[in-house]
């Protein structure tokens, strides 16, 4: 007789083969590891009950030098602001030109004639895709600017909110842009300015009003050396960040007479869509086609444990809606992102920064901003409302669990037999395990369970490899620590 403890690292291991996740924990939904620990992630609970109307693509929280506290929206067809009492507002702009809920491609399932090519055949990459609406929202001061992908202007809201004040369009801004970016010396960056792709422009220092150059202003332009087109952009420590779908620049302000530099920071790295990057001061992490990146000084790819399960489960379609949120609290960059079954966010993957591990699950939401202005994470779900998260315990009937990989004794080739289970749970029975058994990697599989836990808890099976899943019980703050089996060996027929 012998106990094997299931000490697992931390975070999901989803590359390559099943069997390749041996010894760590394989698939989870709305569980976290932190502090050594596994355990839920805290619930979620509607902001207001007010629907907002369109496809939510981007989200900004502030405080304005009255210390009240504001949260932008905005969807494909509207603007909203909401005050920290929960009542929603329309300050859409007069003139708005509405963009698309969903991306248009021509490359896609559907184009082309019916029986055109065979089922499953990917197509030749032609034709144009018009991308989701999603909006750049930023502070001027206390005012909230922002931008439409689909729409082009340059907006600003002065505030106002008992009889709402619209955002209006920054006198003399360039137009055809497709985001903007506040930099930390008080320039606004109107990016793919004038329709052109490859082209950032910025207003003098401090006025927003003022943006052809001149000797007497800091005003001024410049055009990427980029084959790609500009996404988006964000502030790190000392300087912008500019993405575009091909490759990231830097850009540093040097004063005058050229104001800004610009230089390209690497190549084959471009954004998989205008907020899939998240900014944690000194750094950030994005995801691209080409893998998970992170600048910290360089760019460099981040390797992951999930990359292979992640890019393989993308609707590619609709990738224009992947959006990045940064919760510091756990030191998480969460992306939500659409599965290959649907054509909305309905995934996500997430990365632990401080502790180096990856996770996955079902959460369909969005956009969303991390705490600090608010108590919590403010997130919009797809049906228009905001959701407070990690606050209670309730989950519109999701189900938290964890599954492992396989467990072996040895090198696997001796048959085990299971009889109890030790459970090590803060408090015993907030979670209940189940088991599959299998005799070869790719041999059919045997469940056993839900055991209920106790000390100790009985069980009977037997299997060459074993997968152990932990799934919660009731709704708490429950932790899981290092689960054991008592088992012994039976040959290895």
């Amino acid at each position: 007789m012998s106990y094997i403890p299931l000490k697992l690292p931390p975070g999901i291991y989803r590359n390559g083969t099943e069997y390749q996740s041996a010894g760590r924990w394989y698939d989870a939904n709305l569980v976290r590891f932190f502090e050594n620990t596994m355990r839920p992630i805290n619930g979620w609970q509607k902001r207001s009950t007010t629907q907002m109307s369109g496809s939510p693509r981007g989200i900004i929280s502030w405080r304005d030098n009255s210390n009240n506290r504001w949260v932008a929206i905005g969807t494909h067809s509207k603007l909203y602001v909401m005050n920290s009492g929960t009542t929603i507002k329309d300050i859409t702009p007069t003139g708005f030109t509405t963009g698309s809920a969903n991306a248009v491609g021509t490359t896609g399932y559907g184009y082309g004639s019916y029986g055109a090519s065979t089922y499953g055949t990917p197509r030749a990459d032609t034709g144009a895709v018009t991308y989701a609406t999603t909006w750049s929202l930023d502070n001027w001061g206390e005012y909230m600017v922002g931008c439409s992908s689909s729409d082009g202007k340059l907006y600003e809201w002065q505030l106002g909110f008992s009889t709402p004040t619209k955002a209006a369009v920054i006198t003399n801004a360039p137009v055809g842009c497709k985001g903007l970016l506040s930099t930390s010396e008080r320039f606004i960056f109107a990016l793919g300015a004038d329709s052109n792709p490859r082209k950032v422009s910025w207003c003098d220092q401090e006025n927003n009003t003022v943006w052809t150059p001149a000797a007497t202003n800091q005003a001024g332009s410049f055009e990427l050396t980029t084959p790609g087109t500009i996404l988006c952009a964000k502030r790190v420590r000392g300087l912008n960040l500019i993405f575009t779908d091909v490759d990231v620049h830097t850009s540093q302000y040097i004063g005058s007479p050229f104001v800004y530099s610009f230089e390209k920071a690497a190549s084959g790295c471009g954004v998989i869509s205008a907020q899939a990057v998240a900014a944690i001061d000194t750094a950030a992490i994005w995801m691209s086609r080409a893998g998970f990146w992170m600048y910290d000084g360089f760019v460099k790819p981040l390797a992951s444990d999930v990359g292979d399960y992640v890019f393989n489960n993308i609707n590619y379609n609709q990738q224009s809606k992947i959006y990045a949120v940064h919760l510091s609290k756990y030191g998480e960059i969460w992306w939500f992102y659409p599965s290959s079954s649907s054509n909305e966010n309905d995934s996500y993957v997430t990365y632990n920064y401080r502790e180096n591990h990856w996770n996955i699950g079902t959460l369909a939401r969005t956009a969303g901003t991390d705490a600090g202005v608010f108590t919590t994470p403010l997130m919009m779900s797809s049906d228009g409302y905001l959701y407070e998260h990690e606050t209670g315990y309730a989950y519109d009937s999701a189900t938290m669990y964890c599954q492992s990989g396989p467990i072996q004794i040895s090198n696997g080739d001796n048959v085990m037999n299971v009889r109890q289970v030790i459970p090590d749970e803060q408090t015993l029975g907030e979670v209940e395990v189940s088991f599959t058994s299998r005799l070869f990697p790719t041999g059919s599989e045997t469940s056993h369970g839900p055991y209920t836990a106790a000390n100790p808890t009985s069980a009977r099976f037997t299997g060459r490899q074993v997968k152990m899943k932990v799934t919660s019980k009731v709704l708490a703050d429950w932790r899981v620590g290092v689960m054991r089996l008592e088992a012994v060996l039976a040959g290895k027929r």
